[in-house]
């Protein structure tokens, strides 16, 4: 797609996408990737601060008065240690709100306190269908499953002797794999693809030597599957929270599209800056759908619910199964990147 003269730059983005879906950031513990976001800053010679909470603000300067922002998340679902079972095997408490059934046989890593990373296995407690008659029928939840160490355990002794604690988080293996034809499959695109998203619309806006027609404050948030990602931010006229968008049921998005949510569990969208969306994606042809989030919040919900007071809208690539096994095509990737440069410029 060709406007005002530059291309996105795809070999950027999936690189970018690739490497953060890579590195392990669960709500609670992002700094891994905050660092590695820190590092492609200052490649891209960018003005960024941290927040003591460990959010990343940039800032891109503008033509105009109003400040805008656009927010994605870095954190992602996983896990933590509730406690170490007799047999050395780990319970745990989960991260967020997972799609559990699909976390059972999933390879994961243990970060301890002290700097160990230790692997393992999701799996029921009923693991064996040549074992345990009730191995298909068992419900997958936290109380029915457990991990697996990939370590000589026979005991609890032996598994704290590892240096493994109660509290120690878990992350999963998020699978990424990005097809020839442009799919996108990996666990936690949910909301990683929208942080690429947001890096490829500034790598161009560099490439183009643009200046925005606001000053852009872009928000890179570490606790948005627990609630609270964007509930500090500086003082802005409009905030777009760039996340996933919903496909299934009656809704219209698909994997190819941007989505704008109209309304989700939070309440509905600014109507004004809603409509200034779904207008230039109308005028500029570009694939998208409008639909309503039931089982949902953004990182606009948090900051309104703090007392910020902003126009908010809420856009993002449609992802097929969310908190399950996700999927994209660069085709969405590319129309979110593609509305918010005109909604920027």
């Amino acid at each position: 797609m060709l406007l005002g003269g530059t291309m996105f730059d795809k070999n950027y983005v999936l690189n970018f996408a690739k490497t953060i879906l890579n590195t392990p950031s669960p709500s609670g513990y992002t700094h891994d990737v905050i660092a590695v976001i820190e590092d492609e800053c200052k490649l891209l010679d960018l003005e960024y601060e941290k927040t003591k909470k460990g959010n990343l603000i940039l800032t891109l300067p503008g033509s105009g008065s109003s400040v805008v922002g656009l927010s994605a998340h870095v954190d992602t679902l996983g896990a933590v240690v509730r406690a170490i079972k007799s047999d050395g095997s780990l319970a745990f408490d989960v991260v967020g709100g997972p799609l559990l059934p699909t976390y059972d046989g999933e390879y994961c890593h243990i970060h301890t306190r002290k700097g160990k990373t230790f692997t393992g296995t999701f799996l029921s407690t009923s693991p064996s269908v040549h074992v345990f008659e009730d191995a298909r029928t068992k419900e997958r939840t936290a109380k029915n499953m457990e991990i697996r160490l990939d370590e000589i355990v026979k005991s609890k002794a032996d598994t704290l002797a590892l240096g493994i604690a109660n509290g120690d988080f878990i992350s999963l293996d998020p699978k990424v794999v990005i097809t020839d034809n442009g799919f996108i499959k990996s666990r936690f695109l949910d909301d990683k693809i929208s942080i690429a998203v947001l890096f490829g619309l500034i790598k161009r806006i560099k490439d183009e030597s643009m200046t925005p027609r606001a000053t852009l404050k872009f928000i890179v948030s570490t606790n948005e599957e627990v609630g609270h990602g964007a509930s500090h931010i500086p003082i802005l006229d409009e905030l777009i929270a760039v996340d996933m968008g919903c496909i299934g049921q009656d809704l219209s998005c698909t994997e190819y599209d941007v989505s704008i949510c109209a309304k989700d569990s939070s309440g509905p969208y600014n109507y004004e800056l809603t409509s200034k969306l779904i207008d230039l994606a109308k005028t500029n042809n570009i694939n998208h759908a409008v639909d309503i989030y039931p089982f949902y919040g953004s990182d606009v919900s948090a900051a309104l619910r703090a007392g910020h007071d902003f126009k908010g809208a809420l856009i993002g690539p449609g992802v097929h199964a969310s908190h399950g096994m996700e999927r994209t095509h660069y085709q969405a990737v590319e129309s979110a990147m593609t509305l918010l440069y005109h909604y920027v410029r």
